[in-house]
């Protein structure tokens, strides 16, 4: 029984839909002003819009309506921009197989990774990193690095990811911690 594609898509930010909004219409005024500059170079006289717009700045004074409203828009527009840019993604999520839409923290999948491997004999501790296509899981002990890998893919298996991850492990020797008084 395979699912369908549109149940595993992977989850998409916010951002994109407005990235491509900004992208075409910067798109658009810049090709447009390229246009009447070539124009204008080549000996044919400037659009009138641009005619219009550089009257426009030179003559109107600093507190009027237009000018303001221009400014707030301008404004609301860096802002709403800015906080695109630093806003949080999706980047820290996975999406699962089952339930369709449904997302897991990448921390969370770590987490259980590591829990997984600490139950494993010969483990001291473990580190586990994942990132949107492999895990990266550190061991230290003396672990068997096969027994661990097929531990620790079915651990894998059972999170049931939409995009299974790559498992990389390594082995290190335990740290020596002096016992505490």
């Amino acid at each position: 029984m395979t699912a369908e594609p549109s149940e595993n898509r992977v989850p998409r930010s916010a951002r994109g839909p407005a990235a491509g909004v900004v992208a075409l219409v910067v798109l658009v005024a810049s090709g447009a002003l390229l246009y009447d500059v070539a124009a204008v170079r080549t000996g044919h006289r400037a659009g009138a819009w641009r005619v219009r717009i550089a009257h426009e700045l030179a003559t109107r004074h600093l507190d009027s309506g237009w000018v303001l409203a221009a400014a707030g828009v301008a404004a609301a527009l860096g802002c709403w921009l800015l906080w695109l840019a630093v806003a949080p993604g999706n980047r820290r999520w996975l999406a699962l197989m089952r339930p369709p839409g449904a997302l897991i923290d990448r921390a969370g999948v770590a987490a259980l990774l590591e829990a997984r491997a600490l139950e494993l004999t010969m483990v001291a501790d473990a580190r586990a990193r994942v990132n949107r296509d492999r895990a990266r899981v550190t061991l230290f002990g003396s672990a068997d690095l096969a027994g661990a890998e097929a531990a620790l893919t079915a651990e894998l298996e059972r999170i049931a990811l939409a995009s299974p991850l790559r498992l990389r492990l390594r082995n290190r020797p335990a740290k020596h911690r002096p016992p505490m008084h």
